[in-house]
């Protein structure tokens, strides 16, 4: 099972000001990139304050929710909330038949994936702008060796890097 995570970052290495922030700062073609990455791989993991951001289920593809909240549940088949470990998720998807699983944020179940060595790429589209301080990729320190896969201008000063992860 490969585990993609990918986020859109300001330049200064922000993914947002803070947890409830809508983020429609990324540019057409970062979320070009995003239906196409997510809906290609068909199964996709947040966390619930990255849901809520969202507020609306995304259509074509499994959108999986890590909540510690036991209430929140779901009658659409697309919409799973769920507080198992990163890798039962894992389990699960693949056991289902799904051969990629895109990561996207927020911070915290970034790091959960990280620190069970779950993340196989790291896509990244650098956005040129500064937010000067907010959230970062992970919320921990953490040493995640990479090996560049691939660059791209996607758009007027926005890079995709495409990174795999060193296990």
């Amino acid at each position: 099972m490969r585990v993609i995570l990918l986020m859109a970052m300001t330049a200064d290495g922000m993914i947002a000001r803070h947890s409830m922030e809508l983020i429609d700062w990324t540019g057409k073609a970062d979320k070009k990139y995003f239906v196409q990455v997510t809906r290609k791989a068909g199964a996709m993991i947040m966390g619930s304050k990255t849901f809520d951001t969202i507020g609306k289920i995304l259509a074509g593809r499994m959108n999986i929710v890590m909540t510690r909240d036991k209430t929140r549940k779901s009658r659409d088949e697309q919409l799973i909330f769920t507080s198992q470990t990163p890798g039962n998720i894992i389990n699960n998807l693949g056991a289902q038949g799904f051969e990629t699983a895109v990561l996207i944020g927020g911070s915290m179940v970034n790091t959960l994936f990280a620190k069970e060595n779950l993340i196989n790429e790291v896509h990244v589209t650098i956005v040129p702008r500064f937010f000067g301080k907010g959230l970062s990729l992970f919320n921990e320190a953490l040493d995640m060796q990479l090996e560049l896969m691939d660059i791209e201008k996607i758009d007027q000063g926005h890079i995709l890097m495409k990174y795999r992860v060193k296990k």
